[in-house]
């Protein structure tokens, strides 16, 4: 089951995207999105069982989902995609067997168990590296822009 998270009280921050070009604003929040992920990530890395090593190599944060991921992430949220994903979990099946179980293993979570130490951090960084991060962006696009006249 996907989990959401709305920050609420960013209007502040809401605005100054906004008055990015899309495509920036969409790479700025990309690029903190992945700052974000990324502990998130390591500390998943850190849980995953080490049987074969396979879901150690192979989570990570991303943007892309498999095919399947991406059907079951729409009918779990039931609306097209938002603005700006990140994603972090691994691309082996065998990761949701031991995240949650079977018939013939018990369940050994390693992907909540490290959203669950890391989520205040991650929301940490989104809602200060942001900032930084638009102004940067706005930067340099003044710079450009200011190059061109």
């Amino acid at each position: 089951m996907a989990t959401r998270i709305k920050i609420e009280g960013l209007k502040q921050l809401d605005k100054a995207l906004g008055e990015l070009p899309k495509s920036t604003a969409k790479a700025v929040l990309r690029k903190v999105l992945k700052e974000a992920g990324e502990p998130v990530a390591a500390a998943a890395r850190g849980n995953a069982p080490r049987l074969t090593g396979n879901l150690y190599e192979h989570t990570d944060y991303g943007t892309k989902l498999t095919r399947r991921q991406a059907s079951l992430h729409r009918q779990a949220t039931k609306d097209d995609r938002d603005f700006a994903e990140g994603f972090v979990g691994t691309s082996d099946p065998a990761g949701m067997q031991d995240e949650f179980g079977n018939e013939h293993q018990a369940a050994q979570p390693w992907l909540r168990p490290a959203w669950d130490a890391q989520k205040n951090n991650a929301l940490f960084i989104i809602t200060h590296r942001l900032w930084v991060v638009i102004e940067d962006a706005a930067a340099r696009l003044a710079r450009r822009n200011g190059k061109g006249r």
